[in-house]
């Protein structure tokens, strides 16, 4: 493996977050604790507890997915995009470099700036709301494993997007409104059935379930079922990007 090819991709989209830290990490922060502050307490005030855990504290494993799926999949797809619009994709892609070293440079730099993200949210929600984590092992495997599939997923859409309009279709029209309805301000069980039955097919409820359970061992799907949904969704996404890059889409001339 090319490691110097993977560590200067690597290096060129961590150095990009550097350069744009207030749009990159603070602007996010800002926002989430946003949430925390008109959710925590409008909400909260009338909310107590959901199945024991204060409400507060609930809400805080879906803000951190919010969070986590939207920037992962922008991130992503930005910056393979950028050197497609700039027409430096074709330098890569005629360099000594592997799909693989390619995909693994930007997809970990994505990922990483995710999972930094990630943990500065957590480590601020403390300042707002008490919280237990009690399975740490879990609670960064779902972070990791969730940062990696939607930079892949980002990385797919940088690929397809043919402007920068269709950058943010999926992010914002797709991923985000499905991160709503996937329990991040509430419980799926105080659904009706037919409607709990539905939210089944929410591919990020078993994001949010099983990230959740980590922290307060309470959960709408099992914890493995949610693994199994997060490797399943990883899967697809690396055959769709093998797929890609074995004919070319939108990558050749």
């Amino acid at each position: 493996m090319n490691l110097k090819a993977v560590q200067a991709i690597y290096n060129f989209e961590m150095a990009r977050t550097r350069r744009t830290i207030w749009q990159s990490i603070v602007s996010p922060v800002l926002s989430t604790s946003l949430y925390f502050v008109v959710f925590g307490a409008a909400i909260g005030s009338r909310i107590t507890e959901i199945e024991g855990v204060p409400y507060g504290s609930f809400i805080v494993p879906g803000l951190i997915m919010l969070t986590l799926l939207t920037q992962s999949t922008m991130n992503a797809s930005f910056g393979i995009y950028f050197p497609r619009f700039t027409g430096t994709i074709y330098e890569i892609l005629s360099a000594p470099v592997s799909p693989f070293e390619i995909v693994l440079g930007y997809v970990g730099a994505a990922a990483t700036k995710s999972i930094i993200l990630g943990l500065i949210i957590l480590a601020t929600s403390w300042l707002f709301v008490p919280l237990r984590i009690e399975h740490p092992f879990w609670m960064v495997t779902f972070l990791v494993l969730t940062a990696a599939t939607f930079s892949l997923l980002g990385f797919i859409i940088g690929i397809w997007a043919d402007g920068f309009e269709k950058l943010q279709i999926v992010p914002l029209l797709i991923v985000t409104p499905l991160t709503f309805l996937g329990g991040t301000f509430y419980s799926t069980s105080v659904l009706p059935p037919v409607w709990q039955t539905i939210s089944l097919f929410n591919p990020v409820v078993y994001l949010i379930s099983g990230f959740r359970w980590s922290f307060f061992e309470i959960s709408d799907v099992s914890h493995t079922v949610s693994v199994g949904m997060t490797l399943l969704f990883l899967v697809v996404c690396l055959i769709t990007v093998w797929w890609m890059f074995k004919t070319g889409y939108k990558l050749k001339k």
